[in-house]
């Protein structure tokens, strides 16, 4: 069985389990795709680190990545952000994220 399957078997699995208890609501978990051909994890990891902080610095959930440059010392992560324009994030190894700006005048 590959990664994936066995991925998505133990999610159905936790998914089941949640159901299991009293009144409680369920858990919903969300699974990110898998990079595009071509994209390393880190860089992905990168710019998944830096959507969740953008939208959530600007308030506005229409975010997308223009691009990624990686480094050791932190990838910098250029972000559309619906109609206010390019924001720029750093993201580094350990999920956080820092130097959030607009690039828009």
């Amino acid at each position: 069985m590959g990664v994936t399957m066995r991925f998505l078997a133990g999610a159905a699995a936790l998914c089941a389990l949640a159901g299991c208890g009293g009144d409680e609501a369920a858990a919903v978990i969300a699974v990110p795709p898998p990079p595009p051909p071509g994209v390393s994890a880190e860089t992905a990891a990168a710019d998944q680190a830096c959507l969740r902080d953008v939208a959530a610095a600007t308030g506005n959930a229409e975010v997308s990545v223009v691009s990624s440059t990686f480094a050791e010392a932190g990838t910098e992560v250029l972000v559309l952000v619906g109609g206010t324009g390019t924001w720029s994030c750093t993201a580094y190894s350990d999920g956080t994220t820092a130097g959030i700006q607009s690039l828009t005048g």
